[in-house]
Order: C-alpha cells, then sequence, then structure tokens
C-alpha cells in the first residue's frame, strides 16, 4: 500500500495554474490538516527568485484567489512557511543538482507535480533521473498536454517511463477529480434502480456539453496549435464517457476502474464524416456584450476550429444502437459542463384517451457552473380531470451543494493532488486509457483532412453552427439547452 510523500515538487510554481489552483488547493488540504506538517513544499521555475520572494508571491496569490473567509492569518503564515524556492531552467541538465540538494532528503518519499511544455518533458525527466529525483519512492503527476496526436503522446509516454514505472506514473485530467463526476460512479453503482435501466433498453441516447462563454483568454499560441478537439474531447469528454458507459468494475480500486474505462474507449467506433461538426465563433453578444469572431480575437486568419460536435456510438453489448451526442464550444450562449443521460419512452401511454401526454424520463448530471443530479420525471398536475388529465414534466433534485451544506465544497485539484501525494492513482489516466483516447482523435482529424471540412461558422452566444443542431434533429432528437 502507498505512503503519502514527505515532499511535494512543483514545476511551474510561478504559472497561473500555480497561483490559481495549485496553492490555493495546497493551503485548503494544509488548513484542514490533510497533509503533514512537515510536508516540504517545493517551488520550481525559471523565474530568479529567492525562498522569501516565492512565499510573497505565494501568499499574494492565495490573497487573491481564496474565499474571504478562509484568509486566516495564522494558518496562512504556517502554509507559508511550507514554501521554499529553487529556480531552474529544465531545458539543460545544469541545475537539477541544485534542485535535488534543495528538495533535501526523499527517503520519506517524493511526490512531482509535472506542468511544463511537451518539448521540455524529455530533458526534465533526464534532468530528476541525473539528479536521483526518480528513485523508487518517487511517484511524478503529469499536467497535459502530453502531445498533440498519438505518436508525440507516446514519444513524451516513452521519455517518462525510462525514469518511471507505469504505477509511479499519475496523468492528470482535472474533470475526474470533480466531486459530481465521482457521484455519478456512485449513482450508478450505489442505488439499485439506476444499473438495470442503464444500457440499450432502457436509455434512449447520451448527451455530453462542455460549453464555455469565454474566447481565447491570453491562451491565443496555445489554442491555435491545438484546437477544440484535442483541448477537450480528446481528455476531459471521452474521460466523462468512458465514466458514463463502463460496465461495473469489481472493485473501487485503481486497476478495476481503469481497466472497465480503457474497454470503451477501445469499443469506440470510428466516426463518419456525416457524424461530426467543426465550428468557430464570429461576432456576437456574450451576456449582453458584443465580441468579436476568432480571427479578430487571434489577430490572423485561421482554420483552427473552436466548436465540435460528434455523434459517437460504443460498439458492444450494452451500447448497441445508443448514440452518444458530443459537443464543446468557446463563446457559445452559456458555460456549463453536464451529462445527460435520456431514457425511453415507456412503451404504452395509459393516459392517451385523457389527454395526458408523456415526456421520457431523463438525468441531468451537472458539473459545473453548480452541482446537481437531477431526475426529471412524469408527474400529474392537481387537478378534478374533468377536462382530461394534465401530466406535467417535475424535476426530482439531489442537490449536493445542498443535500451536504456542511461539507466543505473542494476544487478538483484538492483531491487530486492529495491522491498524488498519498499514492493513489484511482483518479488519475493510465497509459492505454491515453492512447486509446488519441488514437480515436487523430481517425477524426484524419477525416477532416481526407474531406477538407473546414470550420462552419457559428455567431458568438448561440450553441453553434446549424449543422449541430441538425446532428440530432435528423435523428428525431434535440440538444438539451
Amino acid at each position: 500500500m502507498a505512503t503519502s510523500s514527505s515532499a511535494l515538487l512543483l514545476f511551474g510554481a510561478t504559472g497561473d495554474l500555480s497561483k490559481r489552483m495549485l496553492l490555493p488547493s495546497l493551503y485548503a488540504l494544509h488548513e484542514d490538516g490533510l497533509i503533514a506538517a512537515n510536508l516540504r513544499i517545493v517551488g520550481t521555475a525559471r523565474s530568479e527568485l529567492s525562498d522569501d520572494e516565492f512565499r510573497a508571491m505565494a501568499r499574494e496569490a492565495l490573497l487573491e484567489h481564496l474565499p474571504e473567509d478562509r484568509r486566516h492569518e495564522e494558518n496562512l503564515a504556517s502554509f507559508i512557511d511550507h514554501l521554499v524556492y529553487q529556480p531552474l531552467d529544465a531545458s539543460t541538465i545544469e541545475g537539477f543538482d541544485a534542485l535535488a540538494e534543495k528538495v533535501g532528503d526523499i527517503s520519506g518519499g517524493l511526490s512531482i507535480f509535472l506542468s511544463t511544455a511537451p518539448f521540455l518533458f524529455e530533458p526534465t525527466i533526464k534532468g530528476l533521473k541525473a539528479s536521483g529525483l526518480a528513485g523508487e519512492n518517487v511517484r511524478i503527476g503529469l499536467e497535459k498536454p502530453l502531445g498533440n496526436d498519438l505518436a508525440s503522446s507516446r514519444v513524451i509516454n516513452d521519455a517518462v517511463a525510462s525514469a518511471f514505472e507505469e504505477d509511479r506514473i499519475f496523468r492528470i485530467d482535472h474533470y475526474l477529480g470533480k466531486e459530481t463526476v465521482q457521484n455519478l460512479l456512485a449513482l450508478r453503482f450505489a442505488n439499485a434502480m439506476f444499473e438495470p435501466l442503464w444500457n440499450a433498453n432502457g436509455i434512449d441516447h447520451v448527451q455530453i456539453t462542455v460549453s464555455e462563454t469565454v474566447g481565447l483568454e491570453g491562451r491565443h499560441g496555445f489554442y491555435d496549435d491545438t484546437g477544440a478537439l484535442r483541448d477537450m474531447v480528446q481528455n476531459h469528454m471521452l474521460q466523462l464517457l468512458a465514466i458514463t458507459a463502463m460496465e461495473p468494475p469489481a472493485d473501487f480500486d485503481a486497476t478495476a476502474v481503469r481497466d472497465e474505462k480503457v474497454k470503451v474507449l477501445r469499443s469506440l467506433r470510428p466516426l463518419e464524416a456525416a457524424e461530426m461538426v467543426r465550428g468557430q465563433y464570429g461576432e456576437g453578444a456574450v451576456k449582453g456584450e458584443s465580441v468579436g469572431s476568432y480571427e479578430a480575437d487571434l489577430g490572423e486568419s485561421s482554420d483552427t476550429e473552436t466548436f465540435v460536435a460528434l455523434k459517437a456510438h460504443v460498439d458492444n453489448w450494452r451500447w448497441q444502437g445508443v448514440p452518444f451526442y458530443l459537443r464543446t464550444g468557446k463563446r457559445m450562449a452559456e458555460r456549463r459542463s453536464e451529462i445527460v443521460i435520456q431514457f425511453k419512452q415507456v412503451p404504452h401511454n395509459i393516459f392517451a384517451e385523457r389527454g395526458g401526454e408523456l415526456s421520457a424520463n431523463r438525468l441531468v448530471i451537472r458539473l459545473q457552473p453548480e452541482e446537481y443530479v437531477r431526475l426529471m420525471v412524469m408527474a400529474k398536475k392537481p387537478s378534478m380531470d374533468r377536462d382530461g388529465v394534465i401530466l406535467r414534466e417535475v424535476p426530482l433534485d439531489l442537490s449536493l451543494t445542498q443535500a451536504f451544506a456542511k461539507a466543505r465544497r473542494r476544487i478538483a485539484y484538492e483531491r487530486l493532488l492529495l491522491d498524488l501525494i498519498d499514492g493513489d492513482p484511482t483518479l488519475f489516466v493510465r497509459r492505454d486509457e491515453v492512447e486509446a483516447q488519441w488514437k480515436w482523435i487523430d481517425a477524426i482529424r484524419a477525416m477532416w483532412t481526407k474531406q477538407g471540412m473546414e470550420p462552419r461558422s457559428y455567431g458568438s452566444g448561440s450553441w453553434g453552427p446549424s449543422a449541430a443542431i441538425a446532428l440530432t434533429e435528423r435523428d428525431g432528437r434535440s440538444w438539451h439547452e
């Protein structure tokens, strides 16, 4: 059984991810006593900072990003005392010995959080190995992007595997740390009512939507080289699909859960051209404010997609004939991440002769901005029924915010960092999962090239190109909006 590390090494410690997510998450874990009081947190990046300068930067970031009721001076001071810093140019092997000296004794275990540009993975791993920071009691967490296709992903994974065995590699997908995603597992496998219907006999189709209202937000170079398919679908959305569609694992442990997920990913049917839509946002209005097009935001012409809609199929017994509709995009009408399970209609409407109209049950699992599980069911409106039976669709809400009002709401990185420190890989992505995801994504991109499929323009503040609406409507279905 894994033991907790006595030291944590943060690469990219002065970057935006560290300031917004990692440092506040570690502070929350410290405040709640979930990490050891003597845990050493070593930050490293290119910036030439002293320990005191790094601590001052961290304090400023915490004051900016923590809720006001969490800014307790005593807790802040004790957390800041955990932090030290060592400048490093990871592109050269020089400097890693000084980093190892700063990290100090790792006999109690070391966890590394590596967030870096893809071209720096190989030299960074070489430096860690040469300096003794890749021993058997060291595990490493890898933040995306891990390549931009299957071939480049394999290069990165091979480089990491040259120093770390697979059971010491923790590939991060922060969606897996969200409480609602884990509640999906509880919903399916801890309740007798859902699993018997969770298949092609009971479900008509599944929708997964991850929509954003923002544009590039300073990610110009990265996003234009990446696009929506590789930025969102390859990782977050395929992981959500896998958890939704997986078979019940024998146990809730890393091997059993990830074995079932990879079976789903390997069962994804290659898409036809008619089952995919590319889009790029144009001018429009979001939340009442006029915004420019993608090319205006970028400052040059581009054929990068900011929207993708796909009709996927999982070719196995459980899901034969059930489409999984996926869509993600920027500058859309609403910020939303959700999974919608559309059940089939009842086989016979006994209320039809009395005018009662039925809607099929629908389960909505909302990940953000709010978190809830909502089951839409049919109910009779109170009346004397002389003019017929009036049926209404009403929600049964399982609000996580209300049901667990006294429990602290945690951001995904809190759980993922704690699991990295503790050595629990259940919520991290295994190499065979990553490669199955890339294989499917690469086939889509090859189809785009073969068909000359250019992005269709859609107005900012909309739900994407009209072709995405047609993707569902030609099947007699519609997007949940």
